[in-house]
């Protein structure tokens, strides 16, 4: 095992890895303290038993730049293997405002292989690469110098066995014939609107209960001055203040200190200084808010009853075609599409692209009359109406 201390070394083990096919990737971060995650650490392997093959990259060494990384993250004839890549995507962006190309990541991939929603890793180790995984070091500070050899055993554990797992999904992608389909999924990873959340758009991500106008106006503000707040200091959101707690403000509307300060669920910091000062501005800015200007409220799909037992009907197709095709059925419909579909929209994730082949095009015809569900056995089968 080799431990990468300077650019040198990390432009020597990049070069090797650009002559192979692919190359494994996995990281570890702090982010509980921080806005953006702290990168502490990247693991990396190429194929095959050379001892060099796998190495642990220290990313807080002063003697380290990621340039040799970020070029092999350009390099299109090596593969950039990682699982559950988002994370991994989100800090490679803001650290190095790139995306690796291409990419693949086998939790999604092992989800259009049959292997269920959102398999953990351990999991794939366990059923692929016949391995034990010890999990002991996954939340273990990992800023801390010099990293136990514990630490690094469970580090590269996560890049060594992940490549008879990339291995083992892409055969089994080529033989089915759905290697687009995976590439399907990916292409919104290397969306920077996937990572980059709009101070204007953070209210969208509170969950309310109610659709008012006037109050979500005043959400809007308070999202706003959190996100703006949080991003400048390099904070958690959850440090300047919860949802719960934006909302209990968002609704009774302090007008000054003194009754921010009757706050049951704002922090203690919260109620005076800069964030208390930020709070009362958002709040003035939200109730004056011209009401042409007002968030419009979050659509609410009225169920009727017919609607609600057609949702029903589609939930028993999706599993049906979920066991038939062994496709994670999270991965082809989200409850919320079926919702939809029974209400008549047709605009929705699963009526489009390979969805639309294993679920869209019988869910569309379900919802429209033309196809009934049948028990066979235990099966399900559709009748043509």
């Amino acid at each position: 095992m080799k431990i990468i201390t300077t650019t040198q070394d990390l432009a020597a083990f990049c070069e090797t890895a650009a002559t192979h096919a692919f190359v494994t990737i996995d990281t570890e971060f702090l982010r509980e303290r921080t806005y953006f995650a702290k990168l502490c650490l990247i693991q990396m392997a190429y194929p095959g038993d050379d001892p060099d093959s796998a190495v642990l990259i220290d990313t807080l060494s002063d003697n380290l730049d990621l340039a040799p990384l970020y070029a092999l993250f350009g390099d299109e004839t090596t593969v950039k293997v990682f699982h559950a890549a988002r994370q991994d995507l989100e800090i490679f962006f803001f650290e190095g405002d790139i995306f690796p190309k291409p990419f693949f990541d086998t939790q999604v991939a092992a989800m259009v292989c049959g292997f269920g929603d959102q398999v953990g890793y351990e999991t794939l180790v366990r059923k692929i690469a016949r391995q034990p995984l010890d999990k002991s070091s996954r939340f273990t500070d990992w800023s801390q110098r010099p990293l136990t050899a514990r630490q690094q055993d469970y580090a590269l554990g996560d890049v060594t066995h992940l490549r008879d797992i990339y291995e083992f999904l892409l055969a089994k992608l080529k033989s089915t014939h759905r290697e687009s389909w995976v590439a399907e999924e990916l292409q919104a990873l290397t969306h920077p609107e996937t990572y980059v959340v709009e101070p204007d758009e953070a209210w969208r991500r509170v969950k309310t209960r109610s659709n008012s106008g006037k109050f979500l106006a005043v959400v809007r503000e308070l999202a706003k001055f959190r996100e703006q707040h949080a991003r400048t200091r390099n904070i958690p959101r959850s440090r300047v203040y919860k949802d719960e707690a934006l909302l209990e403000v968002a609704a009774n509307k302090p007008k000054s200190l003194q009754e921010l300060g009757k706050s049951r669920l704002l922090l203690r910091e919260a109620r005076r200084g800069d964030i208390a000062d930020g709070i009362l501005q958002a709040v003035r800015t939200g109730v004056a808010c011209p009401a042409d200007e007002r968030p419009e409220p979050m659509a609410r799909r009225e169920k009727t009853i017919g609607n609600e037992a057609l949702s029903d009907l589609l939930k028993v197709l999706l599993k049906a075609k979920s066991e038939a095709s062994g496709v994670a059925g999270k991965l082809i419909a989200t409850s919320a599409d079926l919702d939809e579909i029974a209400a008549g929209a047709r605009d929705v994730p699963a009526l489009h692209g390979w969805r639309a082949e294993v679920f869209g095009n019988d869910a569309q015809r379900l919802a429209d009359g033309q196809i009934a569900l049948s028990a066979n056995g235990r099966n399900v089968a559709i009748i043509d109406v």
